[in-house]
């Protein structure tokens, strides 16, 4: 028994569906896009679920991404119009150009070179030996650490962190408030920033080169500010306008640890825009090209990770080899980088 050719109606009506269902696929797929793009796009104090949202704008690429692909087989061009546009605000944001870069000092400028690490210990809970082993094979010549505990100091005393960054400013709590420095070079306390319900310790760090004998003054700030949840937001908001005074003020300045904010975050980003003098502040993991580096969360259920954890740099301060490390009992990862501090 034969069957009856299909006719040529039918023939065009089934490219015709596919076309239909492709491009409402498509269309589903970029929704939320558009809407975390609207958010992104206006820098306004947005409530605390858009804010939390936002931490996440990085990971809207690959909706977008399968979006276009999903138009471009439906074929409808206005569709593809569409899904084009926001996949490519998507990777502008992913690799911005307003990223801040260091701004090139005269020819003959003396630096000094500085390697540099962060780290949220999680309450004081990371491994001690872990955090002792990287510091010791990547050189690391200054040390930051947030959520520092006594209980942790003395791990670190005991895996001989001491004899090689014997210097040390610290003020370790049993909650996560505590922060400490540990330093190749010199250090002097300089006071705290106001306000704030975790401490953000200002030190001054000598850095010298013993071979060419050029010196520096570095600003350093250990940065933890409150994590932007219930209606502490206000309070994480008060934070980083905090933070960015400091920035502001005259000096070679670091401001690094845990924001609790991503560059994705207006309030962020209006910190970087409050340099010394006008200038721009360089956010070093962005401006190095790693925003799909997560810094948090490194342990508990497998969630898209987002980067929390920052170095903000004055302008005449470059920087290189900018690593992210993962330290066993931390649900923070280490940040890590070379600096390049302008002489005198």
């Amino acid at each position: 028994m034969t069957h009856p050719a299909p006719s040529m109606m039918e023939t065009r009506r089934a490219p015709r569906r596919a076309s239909v269902v492709c491009s409402v696929l498509a269309l589903l797929a970029v929704l939320p896009v558009a809407g975390v793009s609207m958010f992104r796009a206006i820098p306004a104090e947005w409530p605390l679920v858009v804010v939390q949202l936002l931490s996440f704008t990085p990971w809207m690429v690959l909706p977008a991404a399968f979006a276009l692909m999903l138009a471009v087989v439906g074929r409808r061009r206005w569709v593809i119009i569409a899904t084009s546009a926001l996949l490519a605000v998507q990777l502008f944001w992913l690799f911005p150009m307003d990223a801040g870069k260091p701004e090139a000092l005269p020819a003959g400028t003396p630096t000094v070179a500085l390697k540099v690490m962060s780290l949220n210990s999680e309450y004081g809970e990371a491994d001690a030996a872990a955090i002792v082993k990287l510091v010791r094979d990547n050189g690391v010549q200054l040390l930051a650490i947030q959520e520092h505990t006594q209980g942790l100091e003395d791990r670190l005393e005991y895996e001989g962190l001491d004899r090689m960054l014997p210097n040390r400013v610290s003020e370790p709590h049993d909650d996560a408030s505590g922060g400490a420095v540990y330093s190749v070079f010199p250090l002097e306390p300089n006071g705290l920033l106001p306000d704030t319900p975790f401490r953000n310790d200002v030190t001054r760090v000598l850095v010298s080169n013993p071979g060419s004998g050029s010196k520096a003054t570095l600003n350093l700030t250990n940065v933890h500010a409150l994590p932007p949840v219930d209606e502490r937001i206000d309070q994480w908001r008060s934070d980083l306008v905090k933070i960015a005074r400091q920035a502001s003020s005259p000096g070679n300045h670091l401001l690094m640890g845990d924001y609790n904010s991503t560059y994705d975050h207006s309030e962020f980003r209006a910190l970087l825009a409050d340099g010394p003098q006008g200038t721009k502040l360089v956010d070093v993991g962005t401006a190095s090209g790693a925003r799909f580096s997560p810094t948090w969360p490194m342990e508990g259920p497998p969630l898209p990770g987002i980067v929390i954890d920052h170095m903000v740099t004055s302008s005449r301060i470059s920087s290189s080899g900018y690593a992210v490390h993962r330290v066993p009992g931390s649900d923070h990862a280490a940040i890590m980088a070379t600096l390049a501090v302008p002489a005198g």
